[in-house]
């Protein structure tokens, strides 16, 4: 299936149904009174996050969305009916943001969340609303109010343990499926991935994560370069990114040139990328004869200054890769750790050390 990552649309919650104007006309009760009953509610617009959805290619087709419009009152003190809510699937991961004033509305990070986008217009009053001691017989109704409506950017960042950095052809391709299930394009010419990937890595039973192939990233991409910005946004989720280099590039470049590249670009887009866990690959050492890989990775490392972990590593003959991934594993074990550690240090503040309390007010019986 195509992967197309951001889609704009249109959504329109319903208005509320008005408020009626009626009087109690009986057999014997000529003046029975005002009886007319409240409009119903507009339906909302909801989007919900599913995560059997990978793609936003159903927008291309249809783009305005429409809640139904609440019924009006009646007589008989009746309300009308609400409008049915409108609720729009889309990928787990997607970003809400609002067009007309660049507010982020929501993110959907979850399975089933739900994220209202368009709230219904609620119902106008009946006339029984307005009785009073000096009005008995009042002939004002209000009508429903209008629902809300937007235009909206869905932006897809995929919800990845680990990203691969690199130019284009550093073997990202080749690395994703050397250590996961996942089968991109593999060709040598430079933007073979024009998608992002995403391929599960399972160290053993129920131990696992997940890895995102992100296409490869040139100069000038956090300017549009390339293939721009589009999929920078993918490494925003991602808790360890995996900067893949060629070590040995059949044009004669500088690897560490090419690493600094990358990293010029991630500060551009998001000064904080350059603050996430970085490990350094360096990739395709089997070109190399197998006396030279571990001064040429070496020297590397020392024209960088590179203090983070780093690999040698060779994703076509599998050389190393194995290795990368478990220690990603534990990397990603470790902070999850910490992150429930946090919880749990979290909760003993809000209710006290030691046993836990019930909060202030409440009383146990």
């Amino acid at each position: 299936m195509k992967f197309v990552d951001e889609a704009e649309i249109h959504v329109a919650a319903g208005s509320g149904g008005n408020g009626c104007v009626s009087f109690r006309r009986e057999k014997f009760i000529p003046f029975g009174g005002p009886d007319g009953g409240d409009g119903g509610n507009g339906g909302s617009v909801w989007l919900v996050a599913d995560e059997n959805l990978n793609t936003l290619i159903d927008f291309r087709h249809q783009r305005r969305f429409r809640a139904q419009r609440g019924e009006n009152g009646m007589s008989r003190q009746m309300t009308g009916r609400n409008g049915e809510d409108v609720r729009i699937t889309v990928p787990v991961g997607t970003v809400v943001v609002n067009v007309e004033t660049g507010e982020t509305i929501g993110d959907l990070t979850a399975h089933g969340q739900e994220l209202m986008v368009a709230r219904g217009g609620d119902g106008g009053r009946g006339n029984i609303n307005f009785k009073s001691s000096t009005n008995r017989a009042p002939r004002r109704a209000t009508p429903g109010w209008e629902g809300e409506q937007r235009t909206l950017q869905l932006e897809l960042k995929l919800l990845a343990d680990v990203g691969l950095l690199g130019f284009p052809n550093a073997g990202k391709s080749t690395f994703i499926r050397a250590v996961s299930a996942a089968t991109p394009k593999v060709a040598d010419y430079p933007f073979t991935t024009l998608a992002p990937k995403l391929g599960v890595v399972s160290i053993e039973p129920h131990k696992s994560f997940v890895i995102a192939d992100i296409p490869g990233l040139i100069e000038g991409a956090a300017d549009g370069a390339g293939l721009g910005i589009q999929f920078l946004r993918h490494v925003q989720r991602n808790r360890l990114l995996l900067h893949l280099v060629d070590l040995a590039p059949m044009d004669g470049s500088d690897p560490a040139e090419q690493v600094r590249a990358i990293e010029r670009e991630l500060e551009q887009f998001d000064p904080e990328l350059l603050g996430r866990p970085r490990w350094l690959v360096l990739n395709k050492a089997d070109l190399l004869p197998e006396e030279e890989r571990q001064a040429r990775a070496e020297a590397v490392v020392a024209e960088l200054g590179w203090t983070a972990p780093w690999f040698l590593a060779s994703a076509i003959s599998r050389e190393g890769t194995w290795l990368v991934a478990q220690k990603a594993y534990d990397f990603l074990d470790s902070f999850r750790v910490r992150a429930q550690e946090a919880k749990d240090v979290s909760e003993d503040v809000r209710f006290g050390s030691g046993e836990l309390q019930p909060p202030p007010g409440t009383v146990d019986h």
